[in-house]
């Protein structure tokens, strides 16, 4: 953002390492004003600002909400090297010139400063603003932003300790009793970071006469507080779900996972936003509300955040995956059909059974999709030199 007139050519803020994608706390944010001009033009002076503040505004109703907080204010005065100035200290500017202020300042200490943020009501913003000075005429601004990010590391014994829950509902239809639906989750630790995998472990319980979807979702929960009020806002970020479970059934899962997307890590420590983030498991109940179970998770910076599971995890499949491929092994013949198994069960169906909505317009009964059983596997014939003579191998 550059306020400019006709005698003002170039008047922009550069910073040191352009490149850099974001400031931590301690840092120090440094650069340059450069200024050029296209007639003789004397400025009083040149005030560097830093500036950083969080800012909430909405409405509700008739009333506008508004508030702000201020994380960063740092004000200093410019002044050009080897450039003669006047007793009151302008400086004149001649054109064909290029005017060169530096600046640099530290930015305060870790855990003073909260991470930038845009969402819908409310934003953190850090800028560095040059204001120019100029006798009798108005006072010329460029402004120029920066990203903080606060390091927020996973690895503490809280995050790292397991968490989880138990919930039932009872449903009814007409006023009558029909069952209870009811769900135990856990997970092994409440801090991740982006790109790591949460391993749930649940077991779900149906005795009503209805088919229920076992489901889970990360959330994000924005929350914006302005003139004592609260609002907010919940986002579903990913998501995964599990076989229908009929009627007097219930179904586990063992190690079921969900990635946490590319987010933003939470944002715990600002007055008037605050951004965290939860693990929904539910069940669908189509006809009734769901049985929600929510589980908060902390999400870190990348980088800091706990990776051994992750790694553990990549070896463990990496071995299953090894061993699979040595115990496979060629059929001696083709299988005649009564080996052919009939079950036809699948693991996760191919269609589903139910309509997957969240609303309650869901149905309550389902049809169950046409399935022929699949053919026997057909096989051809290789041939394969071996010690000088031929044979012949089934190949699948």
């Amino acid at each position: 953002m550059v306020a400019m007139t006709k005698k003002v050519k170039i008047f922009q803020i550069i910073f040191s390492d352009p490149s850099k994608s974001f400031y931590c706390g301690g840092d120090t944010v440094s650069g340059r004003v450069e200024v050029e001009v296209s007639e003789m033009m004397r400025v009083s002076a040149l005030k560097l600002l830093g500036l950083g503040c969080a800012k909430v505004e909405y409405a509700k109703g008739k009333q506008r909400c508004r508030q702000e907080a201020e994380y960063l204010r740092h004000e200093t005065v410019l002044r050009l090297q080897d450039q003669p100035t006047d007793s009151d200290g302008s400086v004149v500017l001649r054109p064909g010139n290029k005017y060169e202020y530096t600046f640099g300042f530290e930015l305060p200490q870790q855990g003073q400063l909260v991470s930038s943020y845009k969402g819908k009501f409310g934003y953190v913003q850090y800028c560095v603003k040059a204001l120019m000075e100029r006798p009798q005429q108005p006072v010329l601004e460029c402004k120029k932003c920066f990203e903080v990010e606060e390091p927020l590391d996973v690895n503490t014994p809280d995050l790292l300790s397991p968490a989880g829950g138990m919930k039932e509902k009872k449903v009814t239809c007409m006023f009558i009793p029909d069952g209870q639906v009811s769900l135990n989750a856990k997970i092994d630790r409440r801090g991740f970071c982006e790109g790591e995998e949460i391993c749930i472990n649940a077991k779900f319980e149906n005795t009503c006469s209805r088919i229920v979807v076992p489901k889970a979702a990360i959330i994000a929960k924005h929350t914006y507080q302005a003139n004592g009020r609260t609002k907010i806002l919940r986002q579903k970020l990913s998501s995964v779900r599990g076989n229908h479970i009929i009627s007097g059934m219930c179904d586990a899962w063992q190690g079921k996972t969900i990635r946490v997307p590319k987010i933003k890590p939470s944002m715990l420590g600002c007055n008037i936003i605050r951004v965290e983030y939860a693990l929904m498991i539910y069940v669908h109940i189509p006809g009734s509300d769901k049985l929600i179970l929510e589980l908060p998770l902390v999400i870190g910076t990348a980088g800091l955040g706990s990776r051994s599971n992750s790694v553990s995890s990549q070896g463990s499949s990496a071995s299953t995956a090894s061993q699979s491929w040595v115990s496979l092994r060629m059929p001696s013949e083709p299988p005649s059909y009564c080996d052919v198994t009939r079950d036809c069960r699948l693991d996760q169906p191919l269609t589903p059974l139910l309509d997957d909505f969240d609303g309650d317009d869901s149905p309550i009964f389902m049809n169950a999709p046409a399935f022929e059983y699949p053919a026997p596997p057909a096989y051809s014939e290789a041939e394969e030199e071996f010690n000088g003579n031929a044979r012949m191998l089934p190949v699948c």
